[in-house]
């Protein structure tokens, strides 16, 4: 492991501003484009959800029934997404950006220090958001796929097998696409979920037509009659209910992409209005025709219109993961660059938009993840048991992260704190208890990847922690090494040596071995850490720090926000301009690397110590990760025992 600072240590707030994001697009050109990557998940939930609510009915859905469940979705809409998610939660942005990490440190900035509570929901909120990522793309592609065994004529092709090959096949084509990036494709997401958006209002009215008593169900108490009046039933139609508002949680990630209002508009001005109509259009068809039940989705659809629609939802499910998988690739950088997760080889797609990038490993995990859950589960029906759990656990964190911001950085009073906190923590908790009732029928495997993750991240955090105090513990602070040099009469090598390290006030690994073991000094020696703000990006002018220490050794501290991926030759260019210059062809980067033996005697367990090996070793190189010239890299390496 290089003694490097790879995101583990944190700049003070004020050393970083947000820069705002260079929109030269109109207001509406956003909206649209925000309808493309922000509401693919929600806008395919219309498939599966009431499906699965009504599903839960037995001997068949009564009126009372049907107005109850359309009732409980469009409120959840209503409550969960439009009240908490774009009036309150979208107000929380980190400098622009948002998610669960973004989350995350801005609570920790509010704090003023690092809290081990804060940091693990944090954590648990990102582990819980790749289990998301596994399933919405099997279950949305699995859905509309399945549509082709009722196609006119065709449909007996289609058995169960075919449909899962078929299925697979289209993921599995999606994931191999993504190392080209998704640049050339995604301009058209935007108008194309446009399109799907009022197709879903459009078949929705010609329903509500027929039978307008559906819109009795905007009563809320249609929706808690039913909740009532069927004790646990109730509560399991509720987790169904909550299928409705998957991807909510998208507005708020997604939010730096595109912006508050943009997002807002496109929420409020399409998106809301039409899935409204959607599913008061399948209510009232229900209605109408209980037959229709066993999938209301697939029966709304015109027969003479039938294979346009089916080609739009496969189309409309395929976006609707692509915008998931972009998500876990972010989540991704910004977990490496807070210290969560090791060095990962993170690649940029695109010259021009920062956002465009591809995490190989990560796109591997998710690919196999989700032809594991597609084997598993094999239809959408025994999927959707899965679907909901890592969502609404996701929901809560971000309700409990947010409080913490508005108590110390909005300033709200307790009795606004808890106005706001309880009825949006009650809502989210009901949601995650009934989704709880699914975990042995499948709800198991997003638990269970999510806490394989938190292992992951808090075995990383903590192993990181335990190098990083032994190392302070067994080296010379670099000011007393600076003092002992001078009066030492040392080979001085030409050129300027840079040493990385994740300690600036100590002596780097490296430079200890290389006096020890060349007896050399280079003429000018640069001690280098790298630092992740508590910001999704740094100011130019805030990049680079310089302290000197004495003639011989110089202090330089880059700065890179959450959200940014480092490059050290483009820093290190900006430090002419501070009055520190150098050639980087006549330049050496030294970087310790520790070889790391397990010990039962250290701060954790063995297997845990084994599994901080195994995560090291696998890292990505630094020399790659920092984009430093391999032809100027020297590595001093040293056995360390934790």
């Amino acid at each position: 492991m290089a003694d490097t600072a790879g995101g583990a240590s944190v700049a003070p707030p004020e050393a970083s501003e947000d820069l705002p994001h260079a929109r030269k697009q109109g207001l509406w050109a956003l909206a649209i484009g925000s309808v493309g990557v922000v509401f693919g998940d929600i806008g395919t939930s219309p498939l599966y959800a009431m499906r699965e609510a009504l599903s839960h009915i037995r001997h068949g859905p009564s009126d009372m029934a049907v107005l109850g469940v359309v009732s409980l979705i469009f409120w959840a809409l209503i409550i969960v997404v439009t009240v908490k998610y774009v009036i309150f939660v979208m107000r929380a942005d980190n400098k622009g950006e948002g998610g669960t990490l973004a989350l995350m440190a801005l609570a920790q900035r509010a704090l003023g220090r690092r809290s081990t509570v804060v940091f693990m929901l944090g954590v648990c909120g990102a582990a819980l958001f790749y289990g998301d990522g596994l399933i919405t793309p099997a279950v949305s592609v699995l859905s509309a796929v399945e549509l082709l065994k009722d196609a006119p004529s065709v449909g007996h092709i289609f058995t169960p097998t075919v449909i899962l090959f078929s299925a697979a096949g289209i993921l599995i084509c999606l994931f191999l696409a993504q190392s080209r990036g998704t640049a050339s494709v995604g301009k058209f997401f935007g108008p194309i979920m446009v399109v799907w958006f009022l197709l879903l209002g459009v078949l929705g009215i010609t329903h509500i037509v027929e039978a307008p008593v559906v819109l009795k169900a905007m009563n809320p108490y249609y929706g808690a009659h039913l909740l009532v009046n069927n004790g646990l039933l109730g509560f399991v139609i509720l987790g169904s209910v909550f299928l409705a508002v998957t991807g909510a949680e998208a507005l708020y990630a997604d939010m730096g992409h595109f912006g508050r209002t943009p997002i807002r508009l496109a929420w409020l001005c399409l998106a809301l209005p039409c899935l409204a109509l959607q599913y008061f259009g399948q209510g009232a068809l229900v209605l109408t025709h209980p037959e229709a039940a066993k999938d209301p989705f697939f029966a709304i659809i015109p027969h003479v219109a039938y294979w346009p629609v089916l080609i739009l939802t496969i189309v409309a499910t395929v976006i609707a993961s692509q915008a998931v998988i972009t998500g876990a690739f972010s989540m991704t950088q910004q977990a490496v660059q807070l210290g969560l997760l090791p060095r990962i080889d993170i690649r940029r797609t695109s010259e021009t938009v920062a956002g465009q990038i591809f995490v190989p490993s990560v796109n591997r995990l998710l690919m196999v993840g989700v032809l594991v859950l597609l084997v598993l589960f094999r239809t959408s029906d025994n999927m959707a048991s899965a679907y909901g759990i890592a969502v609404t656990g996701t929901m809560v964190i971000t309700v409990m992260l947010e409080t913490v911001v508005a108590r110390r950085f909005w300033k709200w009073s307790m009795a606004a704190v808890l106005a706001y906190a309880i009825p949006l923590l009650f809502i989210d908790l009901s949601f995650l208890g009934a989704n709880l009732v699914k975990v042995v029928d499948g709800g198991w495997f997003p638990l269970s990847f999510g806490a394989v993750l938190v292992v992951i991240m808090w075995t990383w955090t903590r192993g990181a922690q335990i190098l990083t105090d032994k190392a302070r513990r067994d080296s010379v602070p670099l000011a007393d090494l600076a003092e002992i040099l001078k009066s030492r009469a040392m080979y001085r090598a030409p050129g300027t040596a840079i040493f990385l390290t994740s300690d600036a006030s100590m002596s780097p690994v490296a430079l200890m071995h290389n006096l020890k073991h060349n007896k050399v000094l280079h003429e000018k020696n640069i001690v280098l850490t790298i630092e992740t703000a508590e910001t999704p990006r740094v100011r130019e002018g805030d990049r680079v720090r310089i302290e000197p220490v004495n003639d011989d050794f110089k202090k330089l501290i880059i700065t890179y926000g959450f959200m940014e991926s480092p490059n050290l030759p483009k820093a290190l260019a900006l430090c002419r301009k501070l009055g520190l210059k150098f050639d980087i062809m006549a330049t050496s980067f030294f970087l310790g690397r520790r070889s790391v033996v397990p010990s039962a005697q250290s701060g954790m367990p063995l297997w845990q110590d084994k599994l901080f090996i195994f995560l090291m070793k696998n890292a990505a190189n630094p020399t790659d990760f920092y984009k430093i010239p391999p032809g100027r890299v020297v590595e001093l390496g040293t056995q360390v025992t934790i």
